[in-house]
């Protein structure tokens, strides 16, 4: 076993915590699944009808999964159009990792394309999320424990900060090695936007065909919310490159945390607005819909705008777009964006995100409380994330982020917090 490394301050409530959410995310993602096919598609409570095995196992929703993991490997092995260095790393090695994420994207919409035109019965996959995501769940947890035996023979300069804990649980849950790869290929880098996002696409496309099917056509409420989620999945491999200085890549280790969030939670969480139309039909009209398109456009803008800015900074401070901007020095020689999008709030790309999430749900109506379950859940999920981006950057930069602090004083929502 490899020496363990510095322990960083255990999170998510230690060793208890962990284990309860190794059981705790599995069964929300099965509640949420299963209230959206409910009558009553109720968020708290009980939904009316327990599945029993015969519904969840199924040789060829396992078949299925293992297939388009393989079919997005391949793709990710296909040359890139470039290849960027990751973060300098403890040992001082930087990895090197292909951009051609948004490649993926396309070569996978074009062979769905052509399975479609030639018969495929793409609205089916509609009726196996329940086996899917059974097979998605047990195979996170056999990969989970793969990943943990690897690294217990990796180096200590391999391990993540908060991945070397002692505790079995709480570090497989977290992940105990920061970048585990065999040859050229990063499992962490290659799950955190492919399968997933790729697979939330492609589920709300089969809910939109099977909707089309029923109905004759597909709902405006449908096209919204597969048109609103596909700009945003687009956006993220578009720019995949900036993935390589999120926290996921350069702190966490590459457990069960992120990998059941990666190749199960994302997929078939992030599509319960599509899920919750196909069974709750809600009407919409266009004055509504412009209101709603008006508002995403409002978040995307944020967003976008927020992540452009910080990554042209840290690519190039001496770009003419953000040359102007006012700074705040460090001991680590970086400086502190302290005017634009950054000098509104400290994350202004969680607004956007936020405002986005919000654009996503009110296709859905206001009838039920269901379809905002991503929004109250990624609220929470971003304010714990701004708690340790705070801690981090406190630690990282000192007095510099006192200063940013008092000069930022808003975290996310201007006036508010």
């Amino acid at each position: 076993m490899a020496p363990q490394g510095p322990q960083a301050p255990l999170e998510f409530g230690g060793p208890l915590g962990a284990a309860a959410m190794l059981l705790l995310l599995p069964a929300t993602m099965f509640h949420l699944l299963l209230a959206a096919r409910s009558e009553p598609a109720r968020l708290l409570g009980p939904p009316p009808d327990l599945p029993g095995l015969a519904a969840l196992w199924s040789p060829r929703a396992l078949l299925l999964l293992l297939t388009w993991l393989g079919l997005q490997a391949a793709l990710y092995l296909l040359p890139a159009r470039k290849v960027a260095e990751g973060l300098e790393l403890k040992d001082k090695s930087r990895l090197r990792y292909p951009i051609n994420g948004f490649q993926a994207l396309v070569l996978t919409a074009l062979l769905v394309g052509l399975g479609v035109s030639v018969g495929l019965p793409l609205g089916a996959l509609s009726e196996m999320l329940l086996p899917l995501a059974f097979a998605a769940t047990l195979s996170t947890f056999f990969f989970s424990l793969l990943l943990y035996i690897k690294a217990q023979v990796a180096p200590a300069s391999a391990l993540a900060p908060g991945g070397n804990s002692g505790n079995p649980i709480y570090d497989f849950f977290l992940g105990r090695e920061l970048n585990p790869r065999i040859g050229s290929f990063d499992f962490k880098y290659f799950c955190e936007l492919r399968p997933g996002l790729i697979g939330w696409v492609l589920i709300n496309l089969a809910l939109l065909l099977q909707e089309t099917e029923l109905r004759g056509s597909p709902s405006l409420a449908m096209g919204l919310v597969n048109g609103f989620q596909l700009l945003y999945v687009g956006d993220a491999l578009w720019h995949e490159e900036a993935v390589l200085t999120t926290m996921d890549i350069t702190h966490d280790g590459f457990g069960f945390m992120l990998v059941f969030g990666d190749l199960a939670w994302v997929p078939f969480t992030y599509s319960l607005q599509a899920q919750f139309l196909l069974h709750h039909p809600q009407p919409l009209g266009w004055p509504m819909a412009s209101v709603i398109c008006l508002i995403n456009a409002a978040g995307y803008y944020i967003f976008r705008g927020a992540n452009s800015q910080k990554n042209t900074f840290r690519k190039n401070p001496s770009d003419p777009s953000v040359a102007g901007l006012e700074t705040i020095p460090t001991a680590t020689g970086r400086r502190l964006l302290v005017s634009g999008w950054w000098g509104m709030v400290r994350h202004p790309n969680y607004l956007g995100d936020l405002i986005m999430a919000l654009a996503w749900s009110l296709p859905c109506g206001v009838s039920h409380l269901l379809p905002y379950f991503y929004l109250l859940y990624f609220t929470v999920l971003l304010v714990h994330r701004e708690a340790r981006d705070e801690r981090q950057c406190l630690q990282k930069y000192g007095r510099a982020w006192h200063e940013y602090c008092q000069r930022v004083p808003y975290r996310i929502l201007p006036y508010v917090y």
